[in-house]
């Protein structure tokens, strides 16, 4: 006898898709997490078209999850947790429209639900939370190589120097919610 196990999703923007990528691989009850582009004009756009601002897609993860185990509160919680939400289409050095602040929404209850956790959010901050709330057109996936990057290049530059640190603080404020 099998269970047919109910899933969700969100799509969501906080920089670079390789560091959202590892924060959420990293979570219980999150089953996969998928680079890709979302929210620009153009049909299957490359790394390329979207870094260069052109495309207008946004750089985004899929967060594919059993709500059995953890919510899509919380999941949202962990995302403006790791990415400064206050930064207009900028994570750190990672500037351009590419690397905006958002969540994509598939139905009402999702956008109920980032809009409670972002009214939370923003009174805990003392400046404005830039993070856009829009439905979720396509999605795109990214190219393969993108896929599982900071398991692949840990001790790459970028990955020692920005993704490492995101690790660090989702395990700090996070821990009960780890996988390992």
């Amino acid at each position: 006898m099998s269970v047919d196990m109910q899933t969700e999703s969100l799509v969501l923007g906080g920089g670079c898709f390789w560091c959202t990528e590892a924060v959420f691989l990293a979570l219980r009850g999150v089953l996969s997490v998928t680079p890709g582009y979302s929210g620009g004009h153009t049909g299957n756009p490359s790394y390329e078209e979207v870094c260069s601002g052109e495309s207008g897609h946004v750089e985004v993860v899929r967060v594919v999850y059993d709500p059995a185990v953890i919510g899509a509160a919380t999941v949202l919680r962990v995302f403006f947790a790791t990415h400064d939400p206050t930064s207009l289409n900028r994570q750190g050095a990672d500037a351009g429209s590419q690397y905006a602040s958002v969540v994509y929404y598939a139905n009402e209850a999702q956008k109920a639900c980032a809009q409670e956790v972002m009214h939370d959010v923003q009174g805990l901050l003392d400046r404005q939370v830039v993070t856009r709330l829009e439905p979720l057109g396509t999605f795109w996936p990214a190219e393969d190589y993108h896929h599982d990057y900071y398991a692949r290049h840990p001790l790459q530059g970028y990955c020692q120097i920005v993704i490492a640190p995101k690790l660090a603080k989702l395990r700090q404020g996070f821990e009960p919610l780890l996988a390992r």
